[in-house]
Parts: structure tokens; sequence; C-alpha cells
């Protein structure tokens, strides 16, 4: 799965600050193996990744 892409007003509307986050500087690779799981649903939106595994619906609206 890839990390889809979601503009910074979209994500404030969706209050997607609640979910895990790190930076987009750090390995996408390295938190899904290590904490998230190979199956983990990330978006990028502005300088973060965020992790919306528990909402696919966030997911399914991000662009890619």
């Amino acid at each position: 799965m890839r990390v889809k892409r979601m503009k910074v007003a979209e994500g404030r509307r969706l209050n997607i600050g609640q979910f895990p986050n790190f930076h987009r500087s750090g390995s996408i690779r390295g938190m899904k193996k290590l904490y998230y799981g190979e199956d983990c649903l990330l978006v990028r939106c502005g300088n973060y990744i965020y992790n919306v595994t528990s909402e696919p619906s966030i997911y399914n609206q991000a662009t890619i």
C-alpha cells in the first residue's frame, strides 16, 4: 500500500491530528516494521504522516 496525500485544510476538517503520526523525514518502512504493521494505512498531510488505520474512510478520501 502507498502513502496517500491530503491537503492541510482537508486534514484539519477531518481532525487528522488525533491519529498517531511521525515527521515526513522519518522512515516509513521502519515505522511500519516496528510500530504500525505492514498493512497500516498512512496519509501524509503537511509535514507529518498519520496512521489512519482505525478510520479507513480517511485513507479512501485522500488522493494518491
